[in-house]
């Protein structure tokens, strides 16, 4: 098990789950919409998921039918960040300035 960001993050990245992570497994760059969770890294600690104050991180096993593109998004930005970016941006356009 891991756990997800999901939906929710996007566009926000308020990063409190970052400053409580206790491997430092949650990253992002300025270039990422949201935030994501190593599934290497994780420790499967839980300790994201009360910080976050739009409740986006799930437990893998836990994460909303709806968001469920978010799993393997997560898992793809660690293979290839520049894909997870194309593929977030086909699961949730950006909204016109």
């Amino acid at each position: 098990m891991t756990y997800t960001v999901t939906e929710t993050c996007v566009d926000l990245k308020d990063k409190s789950c970052i400053e409580v992570c206790p491997v430092d497994c949650i990253h992002e760059t300025d270039e990422d919409r949201m935030v994501y969770i190593d599934p290497e890294e994780c420790i499967d600690c839980g300790a994201c998921v009360d910080p976050c104050p739009v409740d986006a991180i799930f437990a893998e096993e836990d994460v909303p039918a709806a968001q469920a593109p978010y799993i393997e998004l997560n898992k793809l930005y660690f293979r290839d960040a520049g894909e997870a970016r194309a593929e977030l941006d086909a699961l949730k356009p950006r909204t016109p300035a």
